[in-house]
């Protein structure tokens, strides 16, 4: 594997206003984004899986041109007036669906567009110059950890052609907890939520994929972190496409509300070396 190809990541986008009040969590986006550029290259592409656009069966999004959409209400005005059009693939949009479709997953391709705010909030912190091209694909949201990890076992060779597979979620998501702690920043982390975050990054510190595919059942609070998983699920494609022979490192550790986990993972042979040179980056 070239030393130079780009991990595959998982990030917890957290709430959309992470466009207007990055924090922390928003300065570690634009390190890392600095860091994959420096040591990495810039990658050529990005495939983004969001738990914000979710269809019966994998769909790929292949409009040459992707709108900002602004999928969420309730916010100050100045975050639907926000933009980030980026540029698509086509053709790399069709290269993921026959990679999938030789793998024995049906997809479809559209000649649609768009960006969800789980790719974009995220997108325009790591590159905030909308010119790397996306490719959204879908998540199947009722289909298990182990699918989706073959989602990304099948698109991981894109990784060594300078494509970032990107997943884009939460690694605890309760929105009943969130609007509890009353939206406040710095207050002390629930529990629950410690615990689960610590399950996971020591199940995959182990690569222990068996354990983190049956999370719902062996992770501690998982019904309460998730009382759906669309927002966990996301991790798996890219941990898929990172391959199961390589543990899966946390590059952040954070959490905001004291509730909304904001970790984020790399996955594959260089994900320690991400780890390594963001240390570097300010």
């Amino acid at each position: 594997m070239d030393t130079r190809t780009i991990p595959p990541l998982f990030v917890s986008h957290g709430s959309p206003m992470i466009a207007l009040e990055p924090g922390a969590a928003g300065a570690f986006f634009g390190r890392l984004g600095r860091a994959i550029d420096t040591h990495f290259g810039r990658p050529r592409a990005i495939v983004a899986i969001s738990a914000h656009t979710a269809t019966r069966q994998p769909v790929v999004l292949g409009a040459s041109r992707h709108e900002t959409v602004h999928d969420f209400g309730g916010f100050p005005q100045a975050l639907f007036d926000l933009r980030y059009d980026a540029p698509g693939e086509p053709a790399l949009a069709r290269q993921v669906a026959s990679r999938l479709g030789a793998a024995g997953i049906a997809s479809a391709v559209l000649d649609q567009g768009g960006l969800d705010h789980g790719i974009w909030t995220a997108l325009m912190h790591l590159w905030p110059e909308p010119t790397i091209p996306v490719v959204p694909l879908s998540l199947v949201p009722f289909a298990p950890p182990a699918a989706q990890f073959s989602v990304g076992e099948a698109l991981g060779p894109l990784a060594d052609d300078g494509v970032l597979v990107l997943g884009t979620g939460s690694i605890t998501h309760n929105l009943r907890l969130v609007a509890l702690s009353g939206r406040v920043e710095g207050v002390p982390e629930r529990t629950e939520s410690a615990e689960f975050r610590r399950w996971v990054h020591e199940r995959a510190s182990a690569q222990d994929w068996d354990a983190l595919f049956d999370y719902r059942r062996q992770a501690p609070h998982a019904v309460l972190m998730h009382p759906t998983d669309e927002h966990w699920l996301p991790f798996y494609a890219p941990a898929g496409a990172g391959g199961r022979s390589h543990a899966p490192v946390r590059l952040y550790d954070g959490v905001t509300f004291g509730v909304l986990g904001m970790d984020a993972y790399g996955f594959g042979a260089q994900a320690g070396r991400l780890t390594r040179v963001l240390e570097d980056v300010r």
